[in-house]
């Protein structure tokens, strides 16, 4: 089976991928399955382009590629003992002593050979058919391993935008904080307030200095740290500085999920328990084909030769004819090889069905652990708006109050860290409830909520 036949077994996720991938700009595809070096970084990236482009530069997705092609060849190999074999034969030589009355020292024979499996106790076909579920299951992990990876390059993105926030927050602080220093400067010059208060400010606005500091590195590390699961392998003196304009935000846009209709899906449509299901069924045939020693086996062979007759010297030499038989082999007692190759078959027939029982557990914890965070990240979001609004309200009290004598100026400066605080948990809740929802619908076996193509809208210059 061609290796487009089994990737035409893949869910829409996969064949919705290849065709994305169909429409990336050429700074995004793929040269006979290598980095392009000429990658550039766009001027502009959002998460459809990050999620197209990992499709096909990812190196774990482009690693189970491969390992889809390498069982497409073991397809392949064991196939072979289902149709003919033919075989060709031939061999010169020349002593150095002439023997008969024709003095000969030459000989040479050739011969071709065809040979056909008849009955093997089942072996052949079962290994046909293990092989076959085997390949099935390289295409089932190449799903599991495209969802993990997109789920990846979601979070990383989702990252990179958080930091961006949060950068935006400590600006938005520093900004609050210097406009309070010079209102307090303001009213030192005028002799209303001492210089006490002038210090104090100036402390305030140092103390905000390091957040903002820590928050740009934590933006420049997000970027690299998206760079790789996207697998952007180039590094051009051209592209060691640019960064691109990352497009989006983080929204709050509200979803459910149903613990029954979750666990359901999970064990219908999750990957990796369909690709152990097939291995089960592989270790099956595994017996089959194991138990196949206790049988004779029945092969059909003919073949032709071509031989040096005596006194002759002609080349290739005089026909000596066919032959068609049949051949039988049968291990009438093999020291009980073949009983230890079925116990081992068993066992791990048996091994393959407990990993599957076990990783059908795991994705029931899974899916419970993921539908409990996302109901915590939807609760902490839906406060977080509350809070902000707040704690505006706050400052903006806090200042007029000030203004008119009846507040101190920590009351202000308490009031601009709460708005702060408020703002960042905002943007965290935000952050963890996307990643919720992206993590619930892997840990239900769900693909990427990936745009169609016609929607995909690239950056442009």
């Amino acid at each position: 089976m061609p290796f487009m036949n089994s990737f035409m077994r893949l869910p829409s996720l996969i064949l919705m991928g290849a065709s994305l991938l169909a429409t990336l700009p050429a700074t995004a595809q793929l040269n006979d399955g290598k980095p392009d070096p000429e990658f550039s970084v766009p001027p502009k990236l959002d998460l459809e382009y990050s999620l197209a482009f990992a499709l096909d530069n990812n190196f774990a997705i482009r690693q189970a590629k491969e390992r889809i092609k390498q069982q497409e060849g073991v397809v392949l190999e064991v196939r072979a003992a289902q149709i003919p074999n033919v075989a060709g034969s031939g061999g010169y030589s020349r002593s150095a002593v002439e023997v008969g009355p024709t003095g000969e020292n030459r000989y040479w024979s050739f011969n071709i050979t065809a040979r056909q499996n008849l009955y093997t106790g089942g072996a052949v076909s079962a290994n046909v058919r293990s092989q076959q579920l085997s390949l099935d299951a390289a295409v089932l992990a190449l799903q599991a391993v495209i969802n993990d990876a997109l789920l990846d390059v979601r979070t990383r993105f989702y990252t990179v935008l958080l930091s961006r926030e949060k950068i935006k927050v400590q600006e938005q602080n520093v900004a609050l904080l210097q406009r309070q220093l010079q209102d307090v400067k303001n009213r030192f010059e005028a002799g209303t307030v001492s210089n006490f208060e002038v210090l104090r400010a100036e402390v305030a606005l140092a103390n905000a200095q390091p957040a903002l500091i820590t928050a740009r590195n934590d933006y420049r590390l997000a970027i690299e740290t998206l760079r790789q699961s996207l697998g952007f392998a180039t590094a051009t003196e051209a592209n060691v500085t640019k960064i691109p304009e990352f497009l989006g935000t983080l929204e709050f846009a509200p979803a459910s999920f149903d613990l029954v209709s979750a666990l359901s899906t999970a064990r219908a449509q999750r990957p990796d328990l369909q690709r152990l299901q097939k291995l089960t069924t592989a270790a099956e045939e595994g017996v089959v084909a194991r138990r196949a020693g206790y049988y004779p086996n029945l092969a059909l062979y003919g073949a032709y030769d071509w031989r040096k007759a005596a006194g002759s010297s002609n080349f290739p030499g005089d026909r000596d004819g066919w032959t068609v038989g049949l051949s039988s082999t049968w291990n009438v007692f093999d020291g009980r090889a073949t009983t230890g190759r079925v116990v081992q078959a068993r066992s791990f027939l048996e091994q393959a069905k407990l990993a599957l029982a076990e990783t059908q557990l795991a994705v029931d914890v899974d899916v419970r652990r993921a539908i409990s965070n996302f109901q915590q990240a939807t609760e902490l979001a839906e406060a977080s708006k509350k809070v902000v609004e707040q704690a505006e309200e706050a400052v903006r009290l806090a200042n007029a109050r000030y203004n008119a004598g009846t507040a101190t100026q920590l009351d202000v400066l308490t009031s601009q860290v709460d708005l702060t605080t408020a703002r960042l948990n905002q943007v965290q809740a935000y952050y963890t409830y996307n990643v919720a929802v992206a993590t619930t619908r892997k840990a239900m076996g769900l693909p990427d909520q990936m745009r169609p193509v016609g929607e995909v809208k690239y950056p442009s210059n």
